[in-house]
């Protein structure tokens, strides 16, 4: 096997999640397996959700990847150590480079690398993951991981790939200049969901829930400035895949699957009121039915967008709040007036979709009174449904 695609999330670890059961496949990993597949790279896909760590390890003893590419985040990084310290001690598997990607990666590096990692993948992955497939695949390296040998690390490493981190001889940690992201996502092919069992989630949200969902991203980066947030992967940057490509994208699913809902996992969906006016109108010109839920900003929300979302199919949008606080919003850098916040979401529920809204508690600075403020700010608006989030820092957000 050349590439083999993984992360490090486990459900049957997770009890929390398994009582909200809304498990999602790994889209991020399903870009990257379509684009290997698209130029021609054989690469497989081993999804952790419903599997166990076990079944991981035998796949590797069994399979021996070339390369093993992992997608790490806050909450996997413990996992995915371990599992670059069995890859490590196995004798059989001394040869496979170690690729790790995600979020929790670009302002960590040095630690990843020092746990067994060879190569850390920065910002957007697709080209960076092909010119790594491609540079072994020439030969550029005899072995399968950096080692102490001077002439092999600076003659046949990775150097020239854009977007990369890695250790040099003498210990130092080296950075190639970054990645440029892709302008035009709509050369991207539609996620690799036939490597993954995609009815296991299907089956587990209509067990748990009478109705079942798939995920869509219509777009890449965020505009926004948002202090709590990483932007490590796609930059605070906004592109947006065009309304007909995401329309083949839900054509096929509808094809292939049975499912009910859409879950649209863009950061702010309603960024772009002429997009999603064309969204809806290709939507109709191909009479499509679909009912979905996605995230926005009150201030990129109006009487007239929530009314097309409505029109589009939308049964639900999540519009963030954060805190009812202004001094805590504004401490934030969210760029919003929370009074919007409030008129958004009774202006959403008057049209006869739901509002959900998120709520973080524990920002520095916060007091017992911002709190209160909290409270007053979700009595008022009075959300179908809301969510709270211990505040918490990342390593290279504000």
């Amino acid at each position: 096997m050349n590439v083999l695609f993984t992360h490090g999330y486990f459900l049957h670890e997770d009890p929390k999640e398994q009582a909200i059961m809304k498990p999602y496949p790994p889209l991020g990993l399903l870009y990257l397996s379509a684009w290997l597949d698209l130029h021609d790279v054989e690469n497989e896909v081993f999804d952790t959700t419903f599997s166990t760590k076990e079944d991981l390890k035998k796949c590797l003893l069994e399979h021996r990847p070339h390369i093993v590419a992992l997608y790490v985040n806050l909450m996997t990084k413990l996992n995915i150590i371990e599992i670059m310290r069995f890859i490590r001690s196995q004798e059989t598997l001394k040869n496979s480079l170690i690729v790790l990607g995600g979020p929790d990666v670009t302002h960590n590096a040095a630690d990843y690398l020092a746990c067994g990692a060879d190569l850390i993948a920065m910002g957007e992955g697709e080209q960076t993951m092909l010119e790594i497939a491609l540079a072994m695949d020439e030969g550029r390296r005899t072995t399968g991981r950096i080692t102490n040998n001077e002439q092999q690390t600076t003659n046949n490493n990775f150097s020239h790939i854009p977007g990369l981190a890695f250790f040099l001889p003498n210990g130092s940690l080296h950075k190639t200049p970054p990645r440029e992201k892709i302008r035009d996502i709509d050369q991207l092919p539609l996620p690799n969901r036939r490597k993954i069992n995609l009815q296991l989630y299907l089956d587990a949200w209509k067990e748990a829930h009478g109705h079942s969902a798939v995920s869509i991203s219509t777009q890449r980066g965020c505009p926004y400035t948002c202090r709590w947030c990483s932007t490590a992967v796609y930059g605070q940057s906004y592109r947006r895949r065009s309304p007909a490509n995401v329309a083949d994208e839900i054509e096929f699913l509808q094809k292939n699957y049975e499912f009910d809902l859409i879950w649209f996992v863009d950061d702010v969906f309603t960024v772009s009121h002429r997009w999603l006016g064309e969204f809806r109108d290709e939507l109709k010109i191909r009479n499509l039915q679909i009912q979905f839920e996605c995230i926005t900003r009150a201030d990129r929300l109006n009487e007239e967008a929530i009314q097309v979302l409505k029109e589009c199919g939308c049964f639900r949008v999540w519009i963030g709040a954060e805190s009812g606080s202004q001094r805590i919003i504004d401490a934030m850098d969210r760029r919003v007036d929370v009074g919007q916040v409030r008129e958004m979401i009774k202006a959403t529920r008057r049209i006869g979709m739901q509002a959900g809204t998120f709520i973080m508690l524990g920002y520095p600075g916060e007091t017992e009174a911002d709190i209160r403020e909290t409270v007053a700010h979700l009595k008022e608006s009075n959300p179908d449904l809301f969510t709270i989030t211990v505040a918490y820092p990342i390593k290279g957000t504000g």
